[in-house]
């Protein structure tokens, strides 16, 4: 375990809750009722380039000089309200006179008998997020499709040449990974654009439905037909069927769907005639066709005819550098979809999401956006506008770190009384103004070992 400095500067062995603040990447720091600071972790000695041992004691303003300092400050708000503040942006700057962009959380320090003796702050480097922002002119465009991601440079790549090849293409990714927006993206650049661009979801309908959809069926065909309806095929006649889905298809589709990639050709529901299949075929699918291949569930012969040219899109979580792009693009289009004038997100709504993992990649990103729309007016999203879920993680993140803080000036305040009144229990609760089994009680939750002696007895023997 990692040694740390006492204040006399000899090496001592830290406390479990020392060692939890030294590990944790937020700074962390306290402050007393007259704003000097009590305590200084790792990470702000990092973030501020200050050192512990000049930080402590210094009027919190003077370390960290900061954008908010001044009676806006959210600390002293905190510590007049008795109200934490949760993701509230500013800049600090740092002892080389280094700007830097920050995120702050603020709790009340309250003594052990529940006054209030100080302040605590979590800071956040936002530098990163910053970052992302100015090096967004640096990323490749295909179409619609932009990307930073490496994982995303090949398909971006490859994709101008796919549009202009016939073949058939398979879209492979996890459910919102946008493989509609890259078949759109294919069909936009390929000879076949001014043609329609016809989408169906082929596990989204029982296999009757399903068949009717995709072929058309002739007036008679079976009861309720009373007249002729095209089907998908029809439908996109010159242009391109994408269908999603396509791991959901039944054993009887599979054949019906093999004999249209293998002639080309097709015949609607009670008709007699053959129609010509003028389309190109995109299909997309979130399950593995190779495995359901080897359990019998798909035809193997229908899974090389689709497999032609495959293209398979990473999860948001291994694309992270690219919700810039993507939250820029949401925004664009709500604002002008809803006649809108957003500007952007915060830097610490940004950095929420950046740091959320998505299961619902894409798809859950847009949605976030598109309810922060509903409740931020004309004004920035902010963190208060993201979703219930987004914010509690973060929150339970900032309740855990400012524990820790309450924890360790307990720890450091009794540690004090009992150094001061010798081990004299009696008398370190008297200075701290709670009983003494108060105290004991503080000291065996926090870990505190009791004195090998009581100091009375050793100033009975003095």
């Amino acid at each position: 375990m990692p040694r740390t400095k006492s204040q006399n500067g000899k090496g001592r062995q830290p406390s479990p809750t020392e060692a939890i603040l030294e590990s944790i990447s937020d700074g962390v720091f306290t402050v007393d009722s007259e704003w000097r600071i009590l305590s200084f972790n790792r990470a702000a000695e990092e973030i501020t380039g200050v050192d512990r041992a000049e930080a402590i004691g210094q009027h919190c303003s003077d370390v960290f000089r900061s954008s908010m300092c001044g009676e806006d400050c959210p600390l002293k708000t905190t510590v007049r309200t008795g109200k934490p503040r949760i993701g509230v942006s500013g800049f600090i700057v740092t002892a080389e006179g280094r700007r830097i962009p920050i995120s702050i959380s603020t709790a009340v320090m309250r003594g052990l008998d529940g006054s209030t003796i100080g302040g605590a702050e979590t800071f956040r480097d936002l530098s990163e997020v910053e970052t992302l922002r100015r090096e967004l002119g640096e990323h490749l465009r295909v179409g619609d499709l932009v990307s930073r991601s490496p994982s995303m440079r090949w398909i971006l790549d490859v994709l101008p040449t796919l549009a202009a090849s016939p073949s058939t293409v398979l879209i492979l990714g996890a459910s919102g990974t946008g493989k509609e927006r890259v078949a759109r993206t294919l069909h936009g650049m390929s000879s076949r654009s001014k043609g329609p661009f016809v989408a169906l979801n082929c596990g989204a309908l029982p296999d009757q439905l399903l068949e009717s959809e995709l072929f058309g069926y002739k007036a008679g065909a079976f009861t309720g037909a009373n007249r002729d309806k095209p089907g998908r095929f029809a439908l996109a006649k010159g242009g391109t069927l994408f269908l999603d889905e396509l791991g959901e298809l039944s054993a009887a589709l599979q054949v019906k769907l093999l004999r249209v990639l293998q002639e080309r050709t097709y015949e609607p529901l009670g008709s007699t005639r053959t129609e010509q299949a003028d389309v190109r075929i995109i299909a997309a699918t979130n399950r593995n066709l190779a495995e359901r291949v080897a359990q019998g569930a798909f035809r193997e012969d229908l899974y090389y005819r689709v497999n032609v040219v495959r293209i398979e899109l990473p999860p948001l979580r291994q694309r992270k550098e690219d919700i810039p792009l993507l939250l820029d693009q949401f925004v664009e289009r709500f604002n002008h979809l809803q006649g809108r004038k957003v500007p952007g997100l915060r830097p610490e709504a940004l950095s929420l999401l950046m740091a959320h993992d998505w299961p619902g990649n894409i798809r859950e990103l847009e949605n976030a956006i598109e309810r922060a729309f509903i409740l931020c007016g004309d004004g920035f999203i902010g963190v208060e506008h993201l979703p219930e879920e987004l914010r509690a993680h973060r929150a339970s993140e900032n309740s855990t770190d400012m524990a820790s803080a309450h924890e360790a000036l307990d720890r450091q305040g009794i540690l004090k009384a009992l150094e001061a009144h010798r081990g004299n229990r009696s008398a370190a609760a008297t200075a701290l103004g709670i009983h003494k089994t108060t105290l004991f009680r503080r000291m065996k939750k926090l870990n505190i070992p009791l004195p090998p002696e009581d100091g009375r007895s050793r100033r009975g023997k003095e």
